[in-house]
């Protein structure tokens, strides 16, 4: 899957394991390259469906984004390539044809 990233600091994590260690910290460090490499890895985004780290849809005022637990509290936050975002007749995603995605945030969204 194609993976992008709004921020510079993660694109830099996710080259430079080095450098993520040291803005991430080890044990969150460790966990977003594996959610990274897992999303690369996908042929599209219901490939990592059920992989660990709970990936899944956000609602309400962040509908139309997903997220995968890191270190907790923490989540990986990024959103689909594809606009519109693909859906079925009913309004549900279609994972399988999502098959891009752009790294948006690390973020504590419960805690706000």
């Amino acid at each position: 899957m194609d993976v992008s990233f709004a921020d510079k600091k993660l694109e830099q994590c996710s080259e430079d394991g080095r450098y993520c260690v040291k803005y991430l910290g080890m044990k969150r460090a460790k966990i977003f390259m594996t959610r990274i490499t897992n999303l690369k890895a996908a042929n599209s985004l219901e490939d990592v469906r059920y992989l660990p780290g709970k990936f899944h849809e956000l609602v309400g005022e962040r509908k139309g984004q997903w997220a995968c637990d890191l270190d907790q509290p923490y989540r990986l936050i990024f959103e689909p390539h594809e606009e519109p975002i693909p859906t079925d007749e009913n309004g549900k995603y279609i994972w399988l044809e999502i098959k891009g995605v752009e790294i948006i945030e690390i973020t504590n969204y419960h805690g706000k």
